[in-house]
């Protein structure tokens, strides 16, 4: 029987991470800093409003939070811009970008403003090359970013989900990118499709110019995500990650520990691995690692996936549609690496339960509504 509403987690059957959701900290106890919920008035109704008063130490550690700095001006940026071209140059011993056809610099650690700066030229500091290159660049990680929400509209039917999610990203666009034509007509074909798909989110939205998601459901552009790095050689990479910060501890005179619990040593910092990573490690395929940094990349992934489906079930909460769970679900499920869904234990079931409960909810809201 598929849940509607307030009724509980149709998921927590289906692994381990919904169960442990429910153990997850309220957002009042974490800030009250001493695992209790500060003042906290618990309405008796539902719906009705709560009252959260911050302890003193909650106070005290939202002061110390610092103001966000203002944003460099686009000058500075285009100057940072062609000064890091310039370094990629140097580190890989090339003088161009394009060789033979083949780019010879990585742009990955450029970020939106900077490569939009290169690809329009900014300032004329840049060759065409380099603006094609980072062009392609951007495109990447728009298709990148719109993969999910593909996949999921693929399975599900569902087509919001995808022009949702294009929306997001251009909103996500630096205030120079906004002020283009191009961002501009792209953005009105993709809000074309959102409200077409208030209409019937089951009903591909037609006869829209420009229209990306329509494009890529159609196969009509080419992928250029480009072919995952090979899982030993990221397995290598997150030994010699963790190498480091044992390298970094016994310098300062302490073990590197995997244990918060731990009394003494320098606890190790996976959250700047991503989940591929941490799946190497957690997999541990080529036996590179320990036990305890094994334990310690399963509790980092368990507590993203927890994380992960938490923000599902908030955004079906909020937007008042049972369905979006599910959706949520697929698009995390989509965005995962074989290997990252083998270290999670998110199997094909898993994912095939997630599609029969939203296919099951769709239709007892389309009852109801008729």
């Amino acid at each position: 029987m598929t849940s509607i509403g307030t009724t509980p987690n149709p998921y927590a059957q289906y692994g381990s991470a919904y169960a442990r959701a429910a153990a997850t900290p309220s957002l009042a106890s974490t800030l009250s800093g001493d695992g209790t919920a500060g003042d906290l008035s618990a309405p008796a109704t539902p719906g009705a409003a709560t009252n959260l008063t911050l302890s003193d130490a909650a106070r005290a550690q939202l002061a110390k939070i610092p103001a966000k700095a203002p944003l460099p001006d686009f000058a500075t940026v285009t100057h940072d811009a062609r000064v890091t071209l310039d370094r990629l140059y140097t580190a890989a011993g090339v003088t161009k970008p394009i060789v033979d056809g083949k780019t010879t610099i990585d742009l990955s650690t450029l970020d939106r403003r900077s490569l939009f700066a290169i690809s329009t030229n900014n300032g004329g500091k840049f060759t065409p090359d380099e603006q094609a290159v980072a062009a392609t660049e951007l495109k990447q990680r728009f298709d990148k970013a719109l993969a999910p929400s593909l996949a999921t509209t693929r399975l599900t039917g569902d087509y919001s989900v995808s022009y949702k999610s294009a929306l997001d990203y251009l909103d996500g666009a630096s205030d120079e990118e906004k002020a283009t034509a191009t961002w501009a007509n792209q953005r009105a074909a993709v809000l074309n499709g959102v409200q077409a798909t208030q209409q019937d989110p089951n009903k591909a939205p037609t006869g829209i110019s420009g229209d990306p998601i329509a494009a890529a459901l159609a196969g009509t552009t080419s992928p250029t995500t480009g072919k995952p790095r090979d899982f030993g050689s990221v397995a290598s990479d997150a030994r010699a990650f963790l190498d480091r910060q044992k390298s970094e501890a016994a310098k300062n005179g302490k073990e590197l520990v995997y244990d918060s619990r731990r009394k003494t040593g320098q606890l190790a910092d996976l959250s700047s691995l991503d989940n591929r990573s941490l799946s190497s490690i957690s997999l541990n395929q080529d036996k590179k690692f320990s036990g305890e940094e094994i334990f310690a990349a399963k509790q980092e992934l368990n507590t993203r996936t927890r994380l992960a489906v938490l923000d599902a079930l908030k955004q079906s909460q909020s937007a008042g549609d049972p369905r979006q769970f599910s959706l949520g679900i697929l698009k995390q499920y989509s965005s995962m690496s074989a290997e990252e869904r083998q270290a999670a234990n998110w199997t094909q079931d898993f994912q095939d339960a997630a599609i029969k409960n939203y296919k099951s909810t769709s239709t007892l809201l389309s009852i109801l509504k008729s």
